[in-house]
């Protein structure tokens, strides 16, 4: 009877009322859809739905659930829950709290757990199985985790192989950053989208006119140079700029007859000026062997003739100093591998050990040793120097950028530093595009040759923090904004890639540039295109003396001087003392216990040591005799043990190497209200004398610093909660070591095999 298809009627009759079943008296909550935040130009190409992200490799109680999204700019994860003890995060206006651009992502690795396979995915790939996991090795260092244990199986392997394949796009043309700035800048009829000009009112010098050529010119007092123009349409070379400064002597008719000897055709390029008259030149190999001898002597008779002194030429070559792009590669891929995949003891001697033999600080500090070098000859010497490179275009980018960021002030400052980057690498013609390897088709050609230079400028500032107007933090965002491909600083090989790509996109779009010649990318130096004014406030150092920075005390004005502290170490502990400064011993410092015969002998040692010391030495050691200025020469300490591992870049996402308010930013903080209390102040003066100021009520959306003092100056606001060693950057849910089969990762990819080529490993399998 009850399994009968046949229905039965109701016999139960109610005589209550019906309950209400109005919508308006008891509304039903609306569930906000999960849907990416899309950027002019971007599309959704794939995404999978009930996908949680991993916060924990141990638990995954913090876990997140959400929906994973792949667009042809980012991976992007779209949750309604928050991460846990997360209370800080800076925000940034082209990519959300849990995106990654796809240019970030190193490698694509898939995993099913369940049968016990696993492979690295690359382009136009096939997936023979259901991933439950997927593991995105991310170039910053990160290690993202998803599961699809709720997902709909077709769905993750779609976004997986979409993931795999829109991170290596085969064109330059398929990268973001073209659909991005023809929709953003361009309208259909080449007018303008809204009068926005990238890159409009900045004051960073670009070095893509004559005008700021000759600025720089004028600046460093090169009377014996010019503008030389002749490579226009780049005519002569294909990676040059259409602008570059040359001797006075040299004319344009032999500069066009010299280029077919050199490299690439890239005639010697013009750096910068040293006060007393001394240049610095660099400059590709002569191809031609037989005409080398007279190419390379009209090149110096002509460097010769601009010097005051008429000083010969000296020639430093780099290639044969200095590790060759395929050693920082593999020294970068032994880096990551211990900051990352070994477990994290700072003071254990087996990871200091790893950290040496990766060699990385070995070659950090045999750069900024060769930069000191090529410094004596100019400021000591005083003679031209020439950075010779074969292409011109690695090597000699970080040397002739350190050796003036120790030499001229200007150039620590922020507008200052970048004109430099922008006129050594970007214009100069380093091949972004190659050595980041955006289009990830060649291995051999990818080298962290910027990233290098970064780390020895943050060798500097660490030493000497208060003559950079840029903090750290400003360094480590530089230096992840190469993996944003939109910008044009990080985009191209050379200026003239830039201008023939952007001229073809534009015509295949039909986009009408007007007046433009090409697209108008917009540089990193704008950087309201990533963050927020308050945010850009991290950037700047409460520290820094400019040189204006002057004081007055006792109703006399000083200038502000940094004197290094003496500090007396055991010479039982790791390393050298600090007095043993880059290899030689002060008057007054001995390594030797008491009752030593050393001691004794000191000076018989002094006596030997000044027979043997070199000119460079003695000079270097005169340096750090004397108070640094500030304003002035810096020379940096070069024995291992004054140099340090760049903590907030290669160990901000390791949770055991985090602080919770402790490092650096606690003293960051304090300054940065000392600074804002005592800028208050002098607001308040101005007021009082009459000569203007910013109102009180406004003063805190005018502040240079981050964190501001109160308006009770007795009563300085406490360290906020959130901080840590990491500030602003957190480890939560960025790098989630995963295990793989019960097995440790670091097995199944044997060492630093994870981050070698995507070619040798795709179809690997285990």
């Amino acid at each position: 009877m009850m399994f009968s298809g046949k229905q039965t009627k109701p016999t139960f009759k109610s005589y209550l009322p019906p309950l209400q079943t109005d919508s308006k008296k008891s509304p039903q909550l609306p569930i906000k859809k999960l849907e990416a935040k899309l950027l002019p130009g971007e599309i959704v190409v794939n995404e999978a739905n009930f996908v949680r992200k991993c916060i924990s490799a141990e638990s995954c109680q913090d876990d997140l659930w959400g929906k994973l999204v792949c667009t042809n700019f980012k991976v992007s994860f779209i949750t309604h829950n928050s991460l846990p003890r997360q209370r800080f995060q800076c925000t940034h206006r082209l990519l959300g709290e849990h995106d990654i651009p796809l240019a970030c992502v190193e490698q694509v690795v898939t995993v099913n757990d369940v049968k016990g396979k696993q492979k690295i995915l690359g382009s136009n790939q096939k997936l023979k199985f259901n991933p439950t996991e997927l593991i995105l090795y991310c170039k910053d260092f990160r290690i993202i985790r998803f599961r699809f244990d709720e997902a709909g199986p077709e769905s993750a392997k779609k976004v997986c192989l979409a993931i795999a394949h829109y991170s290596h796009p085969a064109d330059p043309q398929l990268l973001f950053g073209f659909e991005y700035v023809g929709k953003r800048y361009h309208g259909s009829t080449g007018e303008r989208v809204n009068g926005v000009d990238p890159g409009g009112g900045m004051q960073t010098t670009l070095f893509d006119c004559s005008s700021d050529w000759d600025r720089e010119i004028k600046r460093t007092g090169a009377s014996e140079w010019r503008v030389c123009t002749i490579n226009q349409g780049y005519f002569i070379s294909p990676s040059l700029p259409e602008f570059f400064v040359v001797p006075v002597s040299l004319a344009d008719q032999d500069l066009k007859q010299y280029a077919c000897f050199f490299y690439s055709q890239r005639i010697p390029l013009w750096c910068w000026n040293h006060s007393s008259g001394s240049a610095l030149v660099r400059m590709s190999n002569i191809s031609d062997l037989q005409q080398q001898r007279k190419v390379e002597q009209r090149i110096s008779s002509a460097i010769t003739k601009s010097h005051p002194l008429r000083s010969d030429v000296f020639k430093s070559d780099l290639d044969k100093n200095l590790p060759n792009i395929q050693d920082i590669q593999a020294a970068l891929l032994k880096l990551r591998q211990i900051c990352v995949i070994d477990p994290f003891e700072e003071s254990e001697e087996k990871w200091l050990s790893s950290l040496e033999s990766s060699r990385w600080m070995e070659y950090v500090r045999t750069f900024l040793r060769h930069a000191v070098e090529v410094v004596y000859m100019l400021e000591s010497r005083n003679v031209p120097v020439i950075l010779l490179e074969k292409e011109d275009r690695d090597l000699s980018c970080v040397i002739s950028c350190l050796v003036q960021l120790m030499c001229d002030p200007h150039c620590r400052s922020l507008h200052g530093f970048q004109g430099l980057i922008q006129k050594e690498w970007v214009m100069a013609g380093h091949r972004f595009l190659d050595r980041c390897n955006h289009l990830k088709k060649n291995d051999k050609e990818e080298s962290p040759v910027f990233l290098l230079f970064l780390d020895c400028v943050w060798q500097l500032w660490n030493q000497y923090p208060a003559a950079f107007e840029f903090t750290e933090v400003y360094l480590t965002v530089l230096g992840d904004s190469m993996w944003v491909p939109i910008f044009s600083t990080f985009l191209f090989n050379c200026p003239r890639q830039r201008a023939e790509n952007s001229r073809d996109f534009a015509s295949s779009k039909s986009i009408h540039l007007g007046q433009d010649q090409a697209l108008r990318f917009p540089p990193v130096w704008d950087w309201s295109q990533q963050f927020s004014l308050k945010d850009q406030t991290l950037f700047n150092n409460p520290l820094y003396v400019g040189k204006i920075a002057t004081c007055v005390q006792n109703g006399t004005v000083k200038t502000f001087t940094h004197r290094r502290s003496k500090k007396n170490y055991s010479s039982t502990l790791r390393g050298l003392p600090s007095a043993l400064r880059n290899g030689s011993l002060g008057p007054n410092d001995t390594l030797a216990r008491r009752n030593s015969l050393v001691l004794r002998l000191r000076s018989d040692l002094s006596q030997v040591r000044e027979q043997q010391e070199t000119p460079s030495e003695r000079f270097i050691r005169d340096f750090f005799s004397r108070p640094v200025d500030l304003q002035g020469l810096l020379l940096p300490q070069l024995l291992p043990s004054h140099l340090s591992v760049w903590k907030l870049y290669f160990l901000r996402w390791v949770p055991e190497a985090q602080i919770p308010q402790g490092g650096p930013i606690t003293a960051f903080h304090k300054l940065s209200v000392l600074t804002d209390e005592i800028d208050m102040l002098q607001n308040q003066l101005r007021q009082y004398k009459g000569a203007g100021g910013t109102p009180n009520n406004l003063h805190a959306e005018h502040s240079k610093m981050y964190f501001k003092a109160t308006s009770t100056p007795h009563q300085p606001p406490a360290p906020p909660e959130y901080l840590s060693s990491s500030f602003p950057f957190s480890p939560v849910g960025n790098l989630c070591r995963p295990g793989i089969l019960g097995s440790p990762l670091s097995k199944f990819l044997n060492g630093a095999k994870i981050w070698l080529s995507t070619e040798t490993l795709a179809n690997e399998t285990i």
